[in-house]
């Protein structure tokens, strides 16, 4: 509540919002918030319709207004209409930091929502300039926009084109594509310890290196299962990859290669994204020259021989982490990750979020911070 007060003697004249996002004790709440300076106060959609009635009575008792937050709402639509009889003024359409981590998308529910009630609906989540101007386009009353500026390197320009989009939505912001066109573009933008760190310390494997320094790589698995030094199956899984692929072998020996420069140019004929070898290569240079990514354990200049044995396609364990066909496999000069397939957007958009918050401790060194002192770290110590 002190925080209310700071803000009310800061900005007198503006309104403010309490998110307090009450689930129980709504007249309490709300009259705490009321007492401290708010005049919007938020309670949850999926409150009780007692707390919900309470929280609203009390705000009439002070002269405040209520919003609902409709965030992890099962159904949205129905649930809405019950809250517009009950006498909130507001409802926000809310998708929450993990749901939008799974592709749940507030635009998509406010649509539905805005054309069943007849008081202000506010959208949140996941908001940039382009979503707030459809937002507004389709009907939203009010954009509430988080991370997008706060976490932003220059939180005064954010703000700045959500101001511009939203007093100026007629401009088309973003075309269609597909789920798995966004979560190459997402990966395309994030490092692969940004990916690390969204998986909490996983999926990357150890022991392998680039190739061909500066190269990234971004493709979904084609896994290969053979021994040491027998090329056959590593080459012909060239012929079942597709372009967008990146081809996974394990072949478990440091002094004899599967893979050289003819596959290598094998590759770049089919389109194949790169290869991650559990195991040796050779012709460095010509690998080098063609710039195909090639990830290895090293580089030798013996070869084995075309036997033939091994499977294509199948689950593999490659430099200690599983790989399964379809997997997304991103490269570059920190090393190699594995993202499971069914979680590929998920923690492409977790990544990315990872990446926004790094950036913002960036600027802040840049500007004489320390890293310990960014990081907090004094605080989290025990003493």
């Amino acid at each position: 509540m002190d925080v209310i007060r700071k803000l009310r003697e800061a900005f007198s004249g503006k309104v403010i919002v309490a998110d307090m996002k009450i689930a129980d004790t709504g007249s309490m709440e709300v009259e705490m918030a009321a007492k401290a300076g708010a005049d919007v106060i938020v309670v949850l959609g999926s409150a009780d319709d007692s707390t919900v009635l309470e929280a609203v009575r009390a705000a009439r008792k002070y002269g405040k207004r209520i919003m609902a937050d409709l965030i992890s709402v099962p159904d949205p639509v129905p649930r809405s209409r019950e809250l517009e009889k009950m006498g909130v003024d507001f409802l926000n359409v809310h998708a929450g930091i993990d749901q939008q981590m799974i592709g749940v998308d507030s635009l998509s529910i406010m649509r539905k929502v805005v054309r069943e009630v007849n008081i202000p609906v506010a959208i949140a989540g996941g908001l940039d300039a382009g979503s707030c101007a459809t937002a507004v386009k389709e009907g939203a009353s009010i954009v509430i926009v988080g991370g997008n500026i706060v976490r932003s390197a220059d939180v005064t320009s954010s703000a700045k084109k959500i101001r511009d989009a939203v007093d100026s939505p007629s401009v088309t912001y973003h075309s269609k594509r597909t789920v798995d066109e966004e979560i190459r573009s997402i990966l395309s933008s994030v490092s692969t310890p940004n990916i690390s760190d969204a998986m909490h310390r996983k999926g990357a494997m150890q022991d392998i290196f680039s190739m061909v320094p500066g190269k990234r790589m971004i493709g979904t698995a084609v896994t290969v299962q053979t021994f040491k030094g027998d090329w056959a199956k590593a080459v012909e899984a060239i012929d079942e990859a597709k372009p967008g692929d990146v081809i996974v072998i394990y072949n478990g020996s440091r002094h004899v290669a599967p893979w050289g420069g003819l596959a290598t140019q094998s590759c770049l004929v089919k389109g194949v994204e790169g290869v991650v070898i559990d195991g040796a290569v050779r012709d460095i240079d010509d690998i080098r020259s063609m710039g195909l990514p090639v990830f290895a354990t090293c580089n030798v200049p013996n070869a084995g021989e075309p036997k033939g044995f091994g499977e294509i396609n199948a689950e593999i364990v490659c430099c200690n982490q599983t790989v399964r066909p379809g997997d997304y496999i991103v490269g570059d000069d920190n090393g190699v990750v594995v993202i499971p397939r069914e979680r590929a957007y998920e923690i492409a958009r977790r990544a990315k979020e990872v990446e926004k918050t790094e950036q913002r401790l960036f600027e802040e060194i840049r500007r004489g911070a320390t890293l310990s002192e960014v990081m907090k770290l004094k605080k989290w110590e025990k003493h």
